[in-house]
């Protein structure tokens, strides 16, 4: 595992990311139920005390955790916003096929994330951390159907906002059928199914659009919430999509 966590400097906040580091290498491979803080510490380099110094139990480990892969979520928006000449249909059917492949290849690891987000959304938990981020990139993706508003390329017969709830609905909805019910065939190309569903009353551009590379949204590999190693792997596979 020493080649998942990179070198942290001295001190609390070097402890809490080698802390956050080995819980989701340890989470990734073996989901959440069956890691202890005791494994976390161990791969850490730190002591069980430590643990629970920076995150008072498991639930706020899993809920800090949980955070981290909104704030993902939230610049997978801000890189699909900074590219202005990608359509909007394309960059939401980029956005789908993006989670999709991520989460296949670390299945255990977000079968717990997304009990949790499942948690936020039925308002089990409101005002925290990780309910604050999905709020920061619920809004984020407002503003990205927004932009494709004016441009045309979404239809504006719906509110923003309508239109972005859908689109987080739908996406959420779709992960969890993948990976709590039927898991069977590709999470990537279901996604890609159900970005089409909500797409085809919606896009203005219809089958020019189709045809449109997808654009590379993923941010730099020190910023994804599981393990590095995924972002090349995806960038690879996206280049065979092109």
């Amino acid at each position: 595992m020493a080649e998942i966590l990179p070198r942290r400097s001295p001190g609390p906040l070097g402890q809490r990311e080698r802390i956050l580091e080995a819980a989701r290498s340890l989470f990734a491979s073996r989901g959440f139920e069956t890691v202890t803080m005791a494994e976390i510490a161990d791969l850490a380099g730190v002591a069980r005390a430590t643990v629970f110094n920076h995150f008072g139990s498991k639930g706020a480990l899993v809920e800090a955790i949980t955070e981290g892969v909104f704030e993902f979520y939230a610049l997978l928006l801000e890189n699909a916003w900074a590219d202005a000449r990608t359509s909007t249909p394309t960059l939401v059917r980029a956005l789908f096929d993006t989670m999709g492949f991520g989460i296949e290849q670390f299945h255990a690891f977000y079968r717990g994330v997304f009990r949790e987000i499942m948690k936020i959304q039925v308002g089990l938990v409101e005002g925290g951390a990780a309910a604050k981020a999905r709020a920061r990139a619920l809004a984020k993706l407002e503003k990205l159907v927004a932009r494709g508003q004016a441009r045309e390329d979404l239809s504006r017969d719906f509110e923003a906002s309508d239109l972005a709830v859908a689109i987080d609905s739908l996406a959420n909805g779709t992960i969890n059928h993948w990976l709590y019910e039927d898991t069977s065939g590709s999470l990537r190309e279901r996604m890609l199914r159900a970005a089409g569903v909500f797409l085809g009353p919606v896009a203005s551009l219809g089958a020019s659009a189709q045809a449109e590379p997808f654009p590379d949204l993923l941010p730099p590999a020190n910023a994804q919430p599981t393990a590095p190693a995924a972002i090349p792997q995806q960038r690879a596979r996206n280049r065979r999509r092109r």
